[in-house]
């Protein structure tokens, strides 16, 4: 027939009661996974105002976003395309690992959204010593600096050559992502609309 098994063990209530304890804990302190993700999501999509220019040109030390302006031959080329894109802190990519600050290397992507936020600004920075406040020109180099929200870490804007094995997921075009290193990958220019124009603005302001 049938045995029933009767001297099982009853199930430990006060280590139940210690689990539950801790847990409440962890929740007070803000220590859950769930509670850090969402703390580094508020910084992200921390709202940021942009630098107003008052004498028409871009300085280093401004803060500025990436946008890809409208472009009717754009939209016209590529039916369904968003014609209003910034470049932005990819979501998708964050690690769950990162509580307090984003990781390097970390993957940009373009976005809808145009609202100044966090994720999608960047500070000018100088890479050869020009002071704060001056104007960048045309073909003087510079850095493109986000914390993503933060105030402990500074990560650059980066680009690197297309290669079989290097290349942007999406487009297969030259990578971009963010880097915690200072490096030739992290060097930019601004360039004159007008290829024709160009050697004729070097060195002139950006405006």
């Amino acid at each position: 027939g049938l045995r029933v098994l009767d001297n099982l063990p009853a199930p430990s209530l006060p280590c139940e009661q210690d689990r539950l304890r801790d847990f409440m804990g962890r929740r007070e302190r803000g220590e859950l996974l769930i509670q850090k993700i969402n703390k580094l999501q508020e910084k992200l999509l921390k709202k940021m105002q942009l630098s107003v220019s008052k004498d028409g040109f871009v300085h280093f030390g401004d803060t500025v976003m990436l946008l890809n302006p409208d472009s009717k031959s754009s939209v016209k080329n590529c039916p369904g395309a968003c014609v209003r894109l910034t470049l932005a802190i990819n979501l998708d990519e964050i690690s769950i690992y990162s509580f307090k600050s984003l990781e390097a290397p970390c993957g940009v992507s373009a976005v809808e959204s145009v609202d100044p936020v966090a994720r999608n600004t960047f500070c000018i920075l100088s890479v050869d010593g020009a002071p704060a406040s001056e104007p960048i020109r045309f073909g003087q180099k510079f850095s493109l600096g986000t914390t993503g929200g933060a105030s402990d870490r500074m990560l650059y804007l980066a680009s690197d050559h297309k290669s079989f094995i290097r290349f942007a997921k999406k487009s297969h075009l030259q990578q971009v992502f963010l880097t915690d290193e200072l490096s030739y990958l992290t060097c930019w220019q601004a360039a004159f609309l007008d290829p024709q124009l160009r050697l004729e603005h070097e060195g002139f302001p950006v405006p």
